[in-house]
C-alpha cells in the first residue's frame, strides 16, 4: 500500500464549488481507497491504496468528483516521497519565513523555465520564485494576497496545459508529515 496525498484546485472558496470535506472521504472510500483523511476545507485528502499510479488515481477521483457533485475540479495526486523530497528541496530559508511567506505551487507537469522567461524578477523584489520538480517555489515577505508576483505567475498562459494549485508552507510540511505513516 503507498499513501498519498490528493491535492483538490479551487473548491470552497468564496462560497463557490463546495465540498465537504466528510463528503469527500466517502467518496474516496467507495472508490477502494483506505485511511482517508482530510486536511483542512481547502482541498487536501490523504489516503492508502494499491490501485494505479498518481495520474490513474487523479484521473479517477477528478471523474468520481465531477459524478456527484456536478463540478468539474481539478486533482493531483502524489505521494511521500515526492512531498518530503518538496519540502527537502526548498530553496529558501523556511525554518527562518513565516509560513504566510512561503508558498508551493504543484505542477502536473514539469516547471520549464521557458513558462516563466517574461516574468522579471528585479521588477518584483524582495519576492523571489524558483522552480523545483513539477513544483514552484514562491517567497513572498507580505504574503499571497499582496503579492504582485504571485499575480504574474498566475496568469493563465503560464501554467496553459497544466494543473496548478498553491499551498501555503505549513500546508506543503503537514502533507509530508501526513504521508509518512504508509511510506
Amino acid at each position: 500500500m503507498t499513501t498519498y496525498a490528493a491535492l483538490l484546485r479551487g473548491i470552497n472558496v468564496g462560497g463557490n464549488r463546495k465540498l465537504p470535506m466528510a463528503e469527500l472521504r466517502t467518496l474516496m472510500t467507495g472508490l477502494g481507497h483506505d485511511s482517508v483523511a482530510t486536511y483542512l476545507q481547502s482541498g487536501q485528502a490523504v489516503f492508502t491504496t494499491d490501485q494505479g499510479d498518481a495520474e490513474s488515481l487523479a484521473a479517477d477521483l477528478t471523474k468520481a468528483i465531477e459524478e456527484r457533485f456536478g463540478f468539474l475540479v481539478d486533482v493531483l495526486v502524489r505521494d511521500h516521497a515526492y512531498l518530503k523530497a518538496i519540502v527537502d528541496a526548498c530553496p529558501f530559508p523556511a525554518a527562518e519565513l513565516a509560513a504566510k511567506q512561503l508558498h508551493v505551487t504543484y505542477l502536473s507537469g514539469p516547471a520549464a523555465p521557458e513558462r516563466y522567461a517574461d516574468i522579471d524578477p528585479a521588477a518584483h523584489l524582495p519576492e523571489e520564485f524558483r522552480l523545483g520538480d513539477r513544483a514552484l517555489y514562491l517567497y513572498a515577505p507580505d504574503g499571497l494576497g499582496r503579492s504582485k508576483l504571485a499575480e504574474a505567475l498566475s496568469r493563465s498562459r503560464i501554467h496553459k496545459g497544466l494543473i496548478a494549485t498553491t499551498r501555503n508552507w505549513n500546508t506543503v510540511v503537514k502533507l509530508a508529515e501526513l504521508t509518512a505513516g504508509g511510506a
